[in-house]
């Protein structure tokens, strides 16, 4: 069966995906193809269902969840670190409400933490790997970081607003979900299944083959030195990244439930996981 799996150009979907890619693994009769594009277009693409198994961010699952249960593998959480937001002169938190920020799509799970922490402020779309310099050139009042800005930030001259990251687990004592891979359920229970073990082993391969996965993950780097890309690469690649377990799984809900509570989805979704 053919697979067209959609993960972003950052280093650490392509560090779960080494396996498959160089065929390490048994893929069980799956051939799969991969599709790489920014987070923002595989949620847009998502909403179509154009992709049988795809990266998305937990904000966009529930747009999606009528199409796609989640992979217990391969989510990209953060226990107390997460998406922070820059700006190019000293901001206040509590002043973000009367500013306009950055953001790299109105999908992400990043956009949607801010707007969880302040609704009123304002926001632009920018390409997520252009908004640093967005920022340092004034555009905007401050920015949305996500992937690799969040350790390079400060050699742009930018300040530390909050990490949103942080923020909710002070609020929740629960790692804030970002990304989950999805499968399309019209694949069936079984293939569904057999999908999932395909995946897990593949992360599990890369974490046990660390040096060989993060070399082939530091072109998506954009520039990341080989131990900063390790830092990201351990930051997002995690124990929740093995498999999501009833803390990981709690965490996506809580995180949907709050934002329908907020009126920020349009629908109180329960999780399908796979």
């Amino acid at each position: 069966m053919k697979i067209r799996f959609g993960h972003s150009p950052d280093p650490d979907d392509a560090f779960m995906f080494y396996a498959i890619a160089h065929r390490r693994i048994n893929l069980k009769g799956f051939e799969i193809e991969h599709v790489v594009e920014d987070i923002e277009s595989l949620n847009r693409r998502a909403l179509t269902g154009e992709l049988e198994v795809t990266a998305v961010s937990v904000h966009a699952y529930a747009h999606l969840a009528d199409r796609y249960a989640i992979l217990r593998s391969g989510a990209s959480m953060g226990e107390h670190y997460g998406p922070i937001v820059v700006s190019k002169t000293p901001i206040r938190a509590g002043d973000l409400k009367d500013r306009t920020i950055a953001v790299p799509g109105e999908l992400t799970t990043a956009f949607l933490a801010l707007r969880l922490f302040e609704p009123r402020a304002k926001h632009v779309v920018v390409p997520f790997d252009q908004i640093m310099d967005y920022v340092s050139n004034g555009k905007s009042d401050a920015g949305l970081l996500i992937h690799e800005g969040q350790l390079t930030y400060r050699k742009h001259g930018l300040n530390k607003v909050i990490d949103l990251g942080e923020w909710w687990w002070n609020r929740t004592q629960l790692p804030l979900p970002l990304g989950v891979d999805v499968i399309r359920k019209d694949l069936g229970a079984q293939q569904m299944k057999s999908f999932s073990g395909v995946f897990q082993k593949s992360i599990e391969y890369s974490l046990e083959h660390r040096d060989a996965a993060l070399e082939y993950a530091l072109p998506y780097g954009r520039g990341l030195t080989r131990a900063s890309a390790d830092e990201f690469v351990g930051m997002y690649v995690n124990d929740y990244t093995r498999g999501l377990g009833s803390k990981g799984e709690r965490a996506i809900s809580e995180l949907l439930h709050r934002a329908y509570e907020a009126k920020l989805v349009p629908k109180n979704i329960t999780p399908e996981f796979v």
